[in-house]
């Protein structure tokens, strides 16, 4: 009874074989990125609470100044004619770059646990989408935000798990505000269409910052914006199609395919919500993970 464990031929053929399915699962992982493919979500991340994010004070005055996201937000964000917003990233230089990292910045040093519920809302969607920006513009030029590959781990891909700033003496990363904050504090699926993920097959984002006196308006907007855009939802020869948002996260929006459906109908145009009065079941998910930049030809008149 030493116990001491020494390694046989059968031990050292399994974790050969264990190391070769790793790496077998990584070069598929690169394939997929260089054909453009999107990779599988299906096990995306679960709302788990951060009851430490719980905290808040009704009787707040407090008012957190998003007017600089605000002044971003009006020089980059260009609306195209195909009903995607996209962002002038080549343009962000000089002072407007300076002007967001002050921004986040101000945001970093807030005083989040003594902000009413809805000022808080506000403040983790405007947190969450500047960040988002940031982390592009950082890497920036990047075909996709799949190719940031600052999250720890070896089998992470994305700038998702990486912790970006600190709050209340907290480290705090784009996964924790989503699917630890926002998600399980508010069990809202409202919230998949105002939090952006920097790529074309994503909801837009806001032109204006999140507001605290306009949040239940700009969410049920955000959510008719997407749901009738081909991105959201769209009828093809076999049947409907949708986001892959709605595949990945389909717990938030009720669990089923016809859940989802009554979802989709609850924001829905009447064209499309007469096509599904008649579905069933959705046929296909689709997603672009492109990243949301401007074509030259569109930012020439954008100041930086």
């Amino acid at each position: 009874g030493t116990g001491r464990y020494e390694l046989g031929s059968g031990d050292c053929a399994l974790g050969m074989n264990i190391l070769f399915r790793k790496m077998t699962l990584a070069l598929l992982f690169l394939l997929a990125l260089h054909l453009g493919a999107a990779p599988v979500r299906a096990a995306a991340p679960k709302a788990d609470l951060w009851s430490r994010w719980q905290m808040n004070d009704p009787s707040s005055q407090i008012r957190i100044d998003h007017s600089p996201w605000a002044d971003f937000l009006k020089k980059f964000l260009i609306a195209g004619k195909d009903g995607i917003t996209r962002v002038a990233y080549a343009k962000v230089k000089g002072e407007s770059r300076r002007r967001l990292d002050a921004y986040i910045g101000e945001l970093s040093a807030a005083p989040v646990s003594r902000l009413r519920r809805a000022e808080q809302f506000a403040y983790w969607v405007n947190l969450y989408n500047a960040l988002t920006i940031k982390v592009i513009l950082d890497h920036y030029p990047v075909a996709s935000i799949l190719r940031i590959n600052i999250s720890p781990g070896w089998f992470a891909f994305g700038p998702w798990d990486k912790k970006l700033i600190v709050i209340e003496g907290e480290k705090v990363s784009l996964n924790d505000i989503e699917h630890r904050i926002l998600r399980p504090i508010w069990r809202d699926p409202r919230i998949h269409y105002a939090v952006n993920c920097a790529s074309v097959g994503c909801p837009n984002v806001a032109p204006i910052p999140w507001e605290a006196e306009r949040l239940e308006a700009m969410l049920d907007k955000a959510a008719r914006d997407y749901i009738n855009h081909p991105r959201g939802a769209h009828f093809g020869r076999w049947g409907l199609i949708v986001s892959s948002i709605f595949e990945w996260y389909a717990v938030d929006f009720g669990g089923s395919d016809a859940a989802v459906i009554q979802h989709l109908r609850k924001f829905a145009s009447q064209a499309l919500a007469e096509h599904l009065e008649r579905a069933e079941e959705i046929f296909n998910h689709e997603y672009n993970w492109a990243l949301n930049d401007a074509p030259s030809e569109a930012i020439s008149g954008k100041a930086n």
